[in-house]
């Protein structure tokens, strides 16, 4: 029972770490939009950050992580403006109550983040320099003739890592972010500094609350996971070794239920996430539904579900046998601490492959365009204007 108890609360420890991100720069640099686009959320969703030309942030207001509410982004009180004292803003805003601090401007970086960003440094804690609203300089650019993405991108960066330079800032690193288009420009670049700097268990829950938009993040997740089977199952084989009929598989079978909910939750293998989802891509529900092939949603996990299952499998025949050696002593608790090791590992190891697989099948299906809209787009090119269409017939000239 103690090495059941010792176990349990080292499970719930790693999960219920509690991570608290801090979001900070003038008013207008586009906080409460980051702080919404790394929840998954759009600005005008139910629980989202408000948004808005004015300053909307007047005191800070935390947001919890809609999956794991022990994850908490703090939008903090916008800087440089009339109202805006640096000495008092510090205590205002609790300094201490965070784990690493994002520092957002939309243009450039002033006096204000440079005093802000030593004063961290001066606490122990990290921050990192954020440039949002990228897309917005490059469309501007884009008028231009010799425009160059990089190029441009370079600039910006340059800018930005001058201006910190005049200051007398030695921490230079940019990254540039554009809220809306978060697989663009630098944010998985971002998200591996802070999984670098942040401690094992903080990385664990960092990882776990990072919005799918790629394949390396789902994989990423699914290591994360993978890591704590064996110690789940650990957890199941001290249990069963208990000589108490019955308890084994009733223990096993919350376990199960508890982990591969969670299992569901952080691929959003469930109806918020994907409803959401589809709210964002335009697309009906049931067409990214349709791309599940292997595993349920988190509604769907009950005791009944995971009881099927083990009749389904090897694994419940041997629990079975569990159940009668458990009537012989000595012989039912080493049998049964090994059996029920086994069962856990096999359940939650399979069940994380289908959700993993199932993740990727969502994100291809989101990522995929629209049927209509490149029949439209098709359409558009057969009836554009003969004086629009010089550009399609320049190879011939050229021929």
């Amino acid at each position: 029972m103690a090495a059941a108890a010792e176990l349990q609360k080292k499970l719930e420890s790693i999960e219920n770490t509690p991570l608290d991100i801090a979001i900070m720069g003038e008013s207008g640099a586009g906080k409460s939009s980051f702080v919404n686009a790394i929840r998954g959320l759009h600005d005008d969703d139910e629980g989202a950050a408000k948004t808005g030309v004015k300053q909307t942030t007047m005191k800070r207001k935390a947001y919890p992580y809609p999956r794991l509410q022990n994850v908490t982004i703090w939008d903090l009180p916008g800087i440089g403006t009339p109202s805006f004292e640096a000495d008092k803003y510090l205590n205002r805003v609790k300094f201490n109550n965070y784990d690493f601090f994002i520092i957002v401007t939309a243009t450039c970086f002033t006096s204000h983040h440079i005093t802000l960003a030593r004063a961290i440094h001066r606490l122990g804690k990290r921050f990192y320099y954020v440039r949002s609203k990228v897309d917005i300089d490059l469309r501007a650019e884009q008028r231009k003739r010799n425009f160059n993405k990089e190029r441009t991108l370079q600039e910006i960066r340059e800018d930005c890592k001058e201006n910190l330079r005049k200051a007398g800032e030695t921490s230079l690193w940019v990254f540039l972010l554009c809220s809306w288009e978060l697989t663009e420009y630098d944010f998985q670049l971002l998200q591996e500094t802070l999984e670098n700097e942040l401690d094992d268990q903080k990385r664990h829950i960092f990882i776990l609350v990072m919005p799918n938009i790629s394949a390396k993040i789902l994989e990423k997740k699914k290591a994360e996971l993978q890591e704590h089977i064996w110690e789940v199952a650990l957890l199941s084989c001290a249990i069963g070794a208990l000589p108490v009929p019955g308890l084994s598989l009733i223990c096993d079978v919350a376990i199960l239920i508890f982990h591969m909910k969670h299992y569901c939750l952080a691929f959003g293998l469930d109806e918020e996430s994907l409803t959401r989802l589809a709210k964002q891509i335009d697309k009906p529900v049931a067409e990214l539904k349709s791309a599940i092939r292997n595993s349920p949603l988190a509604s769907a996990i009950t005791k009944e579900f995971i009881l099927s299952l083990l009749s389904r499998s090897l694994c419940g025949a041997l629990m079975v046998v569990e159940l009668i050696l458990n009537f012989v002593p000595g012989l039912g608790s080493l049998a049964g601490g090994g059996i029920s090791f086994a069962t856990t590992y096999y359940m939650l190891q399979s069940f994380l492959d289908d959700t993993a697989e199932d993740a990727q099948n969502i994100l291809t299906k989101a990522l995929e365009p629209r049927a209509e809209e490149s029949i439209k787009q098709h359409q558009d090119r057969l009836y554009m204007p003969i004086e629009n269409q010089t550009h399609l017939s320049q190879p011939c000239q050229n021929l």
